[in-house]
């Protein structure tokens, strides 16, 4: 089969297509499934431009999505041709938070899914939403689980609730799409004009270009009457102390990402003055996923698509994420 591989140190350069021999039947408990679409991620960025390191020769890519292919003795939650899409930590099933690194994660701790076919627990995978086809599919892995866990499971989201997005990148645009479907009105920022009038399309209520408007945080509370009830917080120490000037008294802010850094100070009287709850999280558990994709079969709505490349393309597609111009997600289909 064919797989890309990234050579140690890491770096896009040192991304390449191999051969690798075939996984074979899968054995009791799991499933054989025909891969055929992933999608980019942060963390996966991290992994292949070497800043995270990881063993070599690992095949990278925590998002998959295909068919099974066949079931192996015991598996009676899936069937040959089912659709499905991959778990980002494949051995946190349900209940609270268990994992606190990336030693299970896909693509990282163990290999991921820049490959045509792959044998797994049953139990690495659900269901994908029946109406998606495989690129739209393997956006819901990550970024749209995260996006779903911080709003619905951990922010407890209902209509009429105010939402604060930070840019337009995966998780956030899945995220201004679930706050609208749940009747929620989301506020947006970004430094291109463009990307917030394609926001604007989607939904959003309320933008701003945070270049032009640096105290971005009191403008969103005066928008809000008072400030938003959500934050999705992916951009971390740069940006978290105009996010709590943003939320309301008693808000949550959902920390997400690091883009402008791992560590930096917290204005921890301001937070204190709000309140407000600051949560940290990565991704979410299968049943989280599970109910993801039970709301998605309900629902008339599909990820934004930036762009796709083949797999062989991969690196090339990092690039494109790289650049920072993209408004969605990237994927790679096969």
């Amino acid at each position: 089969m064919k797989a890309m591989i990234l050579d140690a140190p890491g770096g896009l350069d040192r991304l390449r297509q191999v051969e690798r021999d075939d996984p074979g039947a899968p054995g009791p408990g799991m499933i054989r499934v025909r891969l055929h679409a992933t999608s980019l991620n942060y963390h996966d960025y991290g992994i292949v431009s070497g800043n995270m390191p990881t063993e070599d020769g690992r095949i990278p890519m925590a998002d998959g999505a295909g068919v099974v292919e066949a079931v192996g003795e015991g598996v009676t939650e899936f069937a040959v041709g089912d659709k499905v899409v991959s778990c980002f930590f494949p051995g946190w099933w349900d209940g609270p938070p268990r994992v606190g690194d990336f030693a299970t994660v896909p693509g990282d701790g163990i290999d991921g899914f820049a490959r045509e076919v792959v044998v797994a627990p049953a139990t690495a995978f659900t269901l994908s939403p029946k109406d998606y086809d495989h690129a739209q599919a393997a956006t819901i892995t990550t970024a749209g689980l995260t996006a779903w866990r911080s709003l619905v499971v951990d922010g407890g989201l209902k209509a009429g609730d105010r939402v604060l997005v930070l840019g337009t990148g995966g998780v956030s645009i899945w995220a201004l799409q679930i706050a609208k479907l749940m009747g929620a009105s989301v506020a947006v920022t970004s430094s291109s004009d463009e990307k917030l009038e394609r926001a604007r399309e989607l939904g959003a209520d309320f933008t701003l270009n945070y270049r032009r408007q640096e105290q971005w945080g009191g403008q969103v509370s005066e928008w809000a009457e008072g400030g938003v009830d959500h934050v999705i917080e992916v951009g971390g120490p740069a940006t978290l102390a105009q996010s709590i000037e943003a939320v309301r008294i008693g808000g949550h802010i959902g920390l997400i990402g690091v883009l402008t850094g791992t560590s930096g100070q917290v204005p921890t009287a301001a937070l204190m003055a709000k309140q407000a709850r600051l949560q940290g999280l990565i991704v979410g558990s299968r049943r989280m996923q599970q109910d993801f994709v039970r709301a998605l079969d309900t629902a008339d709505l599909r990820p934004v698509i930036d762009r796709t490349f083949p797999l062989e393309g991969l690196a090339d597609a990092f690039r494109h994420q790289e650049g920072g111009d993209h408004f969605g997600k990237i994927v790679a289909t096969w």
